[in-house]
């Protein structure tokens, strides 16, 4: 694909195009489901490059690759969502079975060096923790996006099963960078009646 014009002034009026070329509307429920997808991508992007800061040891750097590669399902992610039920074009990307199972790997892997949690924790744990943490909810939304979009018309199941595991997978991920950098897990203080 070649892109020579960032601007094409036909989303003046508040509509966009899918990847077939069907005008809709900028907040219709797929544009919604797939600009969250890429507001996802966005922050994880950001972690990424707090992970090249940090690089401290090999396996902050297998974990930067890991997300790159996460970037890109989620770009598969975008191209399926922006596309309606029943097109196809070439090359078009797909999520599989096996991308879901990927992931659950790595979140097997980063667990085993984690102690089971006793208290629900709060968000944080330094930068890349904190980061890690808002692409979890970032992620969840996207999933919820998907969800309204499936009530409505028809939507790749298995992208919203690669969601929902990748939420998971940011939640570990959050933790284990925590842990791995040496910076404290906040636990969350319930505030108790008297």
């Amino acid at each position: 694909m070649r892109i020579t014009k960032v601007y094409t002034k036909t989303g003046d009026k508040g509509k966009t195009r899918l990847a077939g070329g069907q005008p809709v509307w900028k907040d219709a429920v797929r544009v919604e489901a797939y600009g969250t997808v890429d507001e996802l991508n966005a922050v994880i992007g950001v972690v990424r490059a707090q992970l090249l800061n940090e690089q401290k040891d090999a396996r902050l750097a297998q974990v930067e690759r890991e997300l790159r590669w996460v970037q890109n399902k989620l770009f598969d992610i975008g191209g399926i969502l922006a596309t309606i039920p029943g097109q196809s074009f070439p090359n078009m990307p797909s999520i599989e079975k096996a991308d879901v199972a990927r992931l659950e790997r790595s979140i097997d892997g980063w667990q085993k060096d984690l102690q089971p949690l006793k208290e629900f924790i709060l968000p944080g744990g330094g930068t890349i923790g904190s980061m890690l943490h808002l692409a979890r909810t970032v992620c969840r939304r996207a999933e919820r996006r998907c969800v309204s979009l499936m009530r409505k018309e028809q939507v790749d199941t298995m992208s919203i099963v690669f969601l929902n595991r990748l939420s998971d997978a940011l939640f570990v991920l959050a933790r284990w960078v925590t842990h791995s950098l040496g910076e404290s897990e906040v636990l969350w203080e319930r505030t108790r009646l008297t």
